[in-house]
């Protein structure tokens, strides 16, 4: 484990490797879950801010769905989460021509219509965080799913992209740039 003042990482998000394929899992990530997409406090003013912004890029069934249950829901397990569409797809996602899921915020903050990308805790999977009991400290993990990501994995490691390289800037996001630049010199380090 790599422990940077109060954040500890797990070895796996410098050893192992990964870089999704969107081709093969079909943004599966935005479907697959026990819950929809787990929120902060700030992200939950988010929402409520650019929610109007974000609708026309969603489907009919995902606007219902916000209409009906609110712009986040609470999740026993998870805290505040995005609702789902029949507890499959994220409300806040939509389909492709392509037949990928892909996020409505994230389209409207790539249309230059909004300034917050996505949830934090989309940005960073196959990434997960959670807190310490005592709430000292923070643990990043890497978690994909077993066969969902299956072809995100072996593309990783076809083109040698460690987890935490791919996610340089959902780790910077969340801890900052100085952060990243102690896991990177870190695990480079490591690797000798």
């Amino acid at each position: 484990m790599i422990v940077i003042d109060d954040v500890i990482v797990s070895d796996a998000v410098v050893d192992e490797q990964f870089v999704c394929d969107l081709n093969h899992c079909k943004g599966g990530c935005c479907v697959d879950g026990d819950a929809g997409a787990p929120l902060t406090d700030e992200e939950l003013d988010l929402i409520n801010h650019f929610v109007d912004l974000v609708k026309p890029y969603l489907t009919d069934e995902g606007r219902a769905v916000i209409e009906a249950q609110g712009h986040y829901v609470y999740d026993r397990e998870f805290g505040w989460v995005t609702p789902t569409i029949a507890h499959k797809m994220c409300a806040y996602g939509y389909v492709d021509a392509q037949g990928i899921v892909k996020c409505g915020i994230e389209k409207a903050y790539n249309d230059g219509l909004i300034s917050w990308r996505k949830p934090l805790s989309c940005h960073l999977f196959p990434i997960r965080t959670k807190a310490s009991h005592d709430g000292k400290h923070e643990y990043v993990n890497y978690e994909p799913r077993q066969d969902l990501c299956k072809a995100a994995c072996s593309l990783g490691k076809k083109l040698k992209v460690p987890v935490y390289v791919f996610l340089k800037d959902a780790l910077t996001r969340k801890y900052g740039a100085a952060f990243y630049e102690v896991l990177d010199k870190i695990a480079k380090e490591y690797k000798r």
